[in-house]
């Protein structure tokens, strides 16, 4: 008998979890795989894009090749889709070449993800949104350090070694931890004073961490001046040019390098896709993930507005949502295949990760009506770089 066909698109976090929950529910056996599974990405690798701020501070090598984390058992199209054809259960892409092609599915299951929001290019400075971005990012900063060690000038010195990281959510919080742990390290080794070296980090908001209680944020805004990040609250910077931040005060600041951190937008192909979306440009499902006009179709992680029908309430965009929608998403479809009743989506309570800096980071959550932070090295740590182990938080 021929086996179905399931097309993952995306190989970000949701993409590859669901890869991986595929492989275990439809195990080889002697008459080889009950199911065929194709994963579509337009890169070769998987990007731990939740670490981008690594690879800006060091050389960390943050993506995995796909070939690597799935040897067998999965077909590798490395190309993007571009249209989808319901009715015949058919999805179009584009390789990596530029050429042209489709593929039939049973099941198809779109966790294509979401991307960086950037400035506009008037508004200067280096978004964090990729790895060629990170590099440039840590490549500035260390040019940086060099000229002031060669500088006498103290104004133009301090400006060197001076980053603006824009943007206080959690990417800002980890950049700007990150960074000031090496480019301190490194202006020690240039023979620099480490603590000349400054890491500003913009809020537009009054605090840290406005999602969560004020004594996390509090906690959050120590840690990092133990780091030497100083945090700027209620100012945005506006953009940056030849090395003057423009604040959304009315002030201006000198700065060497300025890295936006402004947090994501949904992927702009999903508008393309012909499936329904919502204005600001997610995928529309119902409780079950499934798209309307669209059998066989469904959507999870960033790229879908998910909605628990029981509260009301919207996930949330981070890679832990993906850790209940994945074993769901397969009894979902397992269930509409045997045309039985499927399960719904539940939300789940909140829990944060914050890396701050190499080996250290801080977990928050909240369970029976009580705040938890966790804040030892190794614990923060497994979960922030293991996100698959917060399951029993969720």
């Amino acid at each position: 008998m021929k086996p179905m066909t399931c097309v993952v698109v995306g190989g970000g976090y949701a993409g590859v979890n669901t890869v991986k929950a595929l492989l275990k529910a439809y195990p080889e056996e002697a008459g080889g795989r009950s199911l065929r599974i194709v994963l579509m990405d337009k890169n070769a690798y998987h990007l731990r894009k939740v670490l981008l701020f690594k690879a800006a501070a060091g050389e960390e090598d943050i993506t995995i090749p796909f070939s690597k984390m799935f040897p067998e058992g999965v077909q590798l199209i490395q190309g993007e889709a571009t249209g989808i054809e319901g009715a015949e259960k058919r999805v179009r892409y584009k390789d990596a070449r530029g050429g042209e092609g489709a593929i039939e599915y049973d099941w198809l299951v779109l966790a294509a993800g979401s991307v960086v929001r950037r400035p506009e290019p008037e508004q200067g400075g280096i978004a964090l949104g990729g790895l060629g971005d990170a590099k440039r990012i840590r490549e500035a900063w260390q040019s940086n350090l060099l000229r002031a060690a060669k500088e006498n000038n103290p104004a133009e010195r301090e400006k060197q070694l001076t980053i603006a990281v824009a943007g206080a959510g959690i990417s800002g919080i980890e950049t700007a931890a990150e960074l000031a742990h090496s480019v301190r390290a490194d202006a020690e080794r240039l023979g620099l004073d480490a603590g000349e070296a400054r890491i500003v980090l913009y809020n537009a908001n009054k605090r840290l961490f406005p999602d969560g209680p004020a004594k996390v944020g509090n906690k959050l805004e120590n840690a990092l001046a133990a780091k030497g990040v100083t945090v700027r609250h209620d100012v945005k910077v506006l953009g940056e040019r030849q090395g003057t931040l423009t604040l959304s005060d009315g002030s201006s600041e000198q700065a060497g390098l300025c890295v936006w951190t402004l947090g994501l937008l949904p992927n702009p192909g999903l508008r393309e896709l012909g499936v329904p979306v919502t204005a600001d440009g997610h995928i529309e499902v119902d409780g079950s993930y499934r798209i309307a006009g669209f059998p066989g179709v469904y959507a999870i992680g960033d790229n879908a507005r998910i909605v628990d029908p029981g509260t009301g309430r919207i996930d949330g965009k981070t890679c832990k949502e993906a850790i209940g929608q994945v074993p769901r998403l397969i009894k979902v479809m397992a269930a509409d295949a045997a045309g039985r009743s499927a399960p719904v989506h539940k939300s789940y309570m909140d829990v944060f990760c914050f890396g701050l800096g190499p080996e250290h980071g801080m977990v928050w959550t909240r369970q029976w009506g009580l705040d938890i932070v966790l804040t030892g090295k190794l614990s923060t740590l497994y979960f922030i770089r293991n996100p698959d182990k917060l399951a029993p938080f969720v």
